[in-house]
């Protein structure tokens, strides 16, 4: 995607407005939903091998849960990390304040939905980019002759050494067609309580059988036809990231309507999308919760994945709604993530309003606005 650049004739002008709109504001922030992208990359590994279970940019997690981050994801893209808990309130306004009028292209002060929606898309694209250098990384290191295709054999290897198996007892008794029994290993692993060899702990030692031969089926619905079991880099990247393959994206809808679908359809009614987790409410908090989660999901099945209002939700149609490349559903998000914060109810974004729900953009409360009046000067 061609990437956009801002005019640069009155850019200072429309910089010293909106940095204006963020001193004569004077309301209250709306809580949001807490993201946990910053959890999720502190505790990501180098190493890991694991197809992620959470896409940037995809509206559900790949267990069917939503992605509590989608809308920072597709407002912020790579300027996600400058709105960090300990970041200074003031340069967290003027950066959002800076993004604000990158999405505004026609330099009006305010944010359409069509707006919203080309800005979604490049954000999406800059996603995809990260997960193509991410991708590209990963087959290196699994690709040690660098023919350019890897075998099943080769992943598992390596995905089991970086789980904290030892590399070489693996790939000996793959060579040797024996046994790798993970199951067993990872029993006995618990009694041992930390591998000393490998300095690996138990729980990144939890790989079983189940886990190996659900990746295999991942492997194989990668591999384009004429099958040969063995995945070139762009195939690779369909297995790590199938968000982007048109085929693995329909390999991913089937799994998330197998696990919600209740009655054998392979179709979703509003009750079997919205079924809560296994698990009891034992506390009003936990209760809260859950009525958090039925809401949420609720909404987003009867006004985003339900196209055609008829109470049932088609693969084609969840396939539409997690495509992150679908500009019809981008403009769905555009106007969903507009009438989030539009108070004034004219269809559009102000910077005000982007300020005072800053937290719904960026995760982050950035405005208390009589203190940051004062801060100002």
């Amino acid at each position: 995607m061609a990437s956009r650049q801002a005019p640069l004739g009155g850019l200072a002008p429309r910089c010293l407005w909106l940095l204006g709109a963020v001193l004569v504001m004077d309301a209250s922030a709306r809580p949001a939903n807490h993201s946990s992208a910053r959890e999720r990359a502190a505790n990501r590994e180098e190493n890991e091998m694991l197809p992620p279970d959470h896409l940037n940019g995809v509206k559900l997690e790949m267990d069917g849960h939503l992605n509590r981050d989608f809308h920072q994801e597709v407002f912020l893209g790579k300027d996600a990390g400058g709105f960090e808990e300990d970041a200074g309130p003031r340069r967290s306004r003027r950066k959002l304040m800076l993004i604000f009028s990158k999405v505004d292209l026609n330099t009006d002060r305010r944010i359409s939905a069509k707006e919203m929606q080309h800005w979604i898309m490049e954000k999406t694209a800059e996603h995809f980019q990260e997960a193509i250098a991410e991708s590209r990384a990963h087959f290196r290191a699994v690709d040690p002759d660098g023919d350019g295709r890897v075998s099943w054999d080769e992943y598992k290897v390596k995905f089991l050494a970086s789980k904290g198996h030892d590399e070489r007892e693996v790939a000996d008794k793959i060579k040797n067609k024996w046994d790798l029994n993970v199951d067993e290993e990872s029993k006995g692993s618990a009694s041992r309580g930390q591998c000393g060899a490998c300095g690996s702990t138990d729980a990144e030692r939890e790989v079983g059988e189940e886990v190996l031969e659900n990746l295999k089926d991942r492997w194989y619905q990668a591999d384009n036809p004429p099958p040969d079991l063995l995945l070139t880099e762009s195939e690779f990247l369909s297995f790590l990231h199938p968000e982007h393959s048109r085929g693995m994206l329909q390999f991913m809808v089937k799994e998330i309507i197998r696990d919600l679908d209740q009655d054998g359809d392979k179709k979703l009614s509003l009750s079997e999308f919205i079924s809560l987790p296994v698990g009891t409410v034992e506390n009003q908090q936990g209760q809260d919760v859950d009525d958090g989660w039925v809401r949420d999901r609720k909404r987003e099945f009867e006004e985003l994945i339900d196209a055609n209002h008829d109470g049932i939700v088609t693969m084609a149609e969840l396939e539409d709604y997690m495509d992150p490349m679908n500009e019809f559903s981008a403009l769905n998000e555009a106007k969903q993530m507009i009438a989030i914060a539009d108070e004034n109810q004219n269809h559009f974004l102000e910077p005000e309003e982007v300020l005072k729900y800053s937290e719904f953009f960026t995760g982050s409360k950035l405005v208390d606005y009589a203190r940051s009046v004062h801060e100002e000067f």
